[in-house]
């Protein structure tokens, strides 16, 4: 790779803008449902998942569960979006009230990262 297009590609990623908001994962077979904030949906998604299928995630529910039925046996979305402007600012307050809605929306739901 040239270094003109190794410093366009790095531009790019600094000046994204990633999906911010909540994600869900919800074990169909309970109907039990685990919310958590993010940053990055897309980045949260596989960090998540990939904890899960190495047997390394530290929701213990969580992780019995997708022992139990496999990635097939939950639906993954996000259950909130957070819509910004500013990329450099601070989320983490509107986040987590987002999150604390969706928890009490959901007798059933819990907290992804404890």
């Amino acid at each position: 790779m040239d270094i003109k297009r190794k410093k366009q590609l790095i531009e790019e990623y600094e000046n994204r803008k990633p999906e911010m908001g909540i994600i869900s994962f919800c074990c169909i077979a309970t109907g039990e449902s685990f919310f958590g904030v993010s940053k990055d949906t897309k980045a949260d998604f596989n960090s998540n998942r990939f904890k899960l299928n190495a047997n390394w995630h530290p929701n213990k529910r969580l992780s019995e569960l997708w022992k139990q039925y496999g990635e097939n046996g939950f639906e993954l979305s996000v259950a909130q979006v957070l819509k910004y402007e500013d990329t450099s600012a601070d989320h983490s307050e509107e986040l987590e009230k987002m999150l604390i809605q969706c928890l009490e929306s959901n007798d059933t739901a819990r907290r992804i990262w404890k």
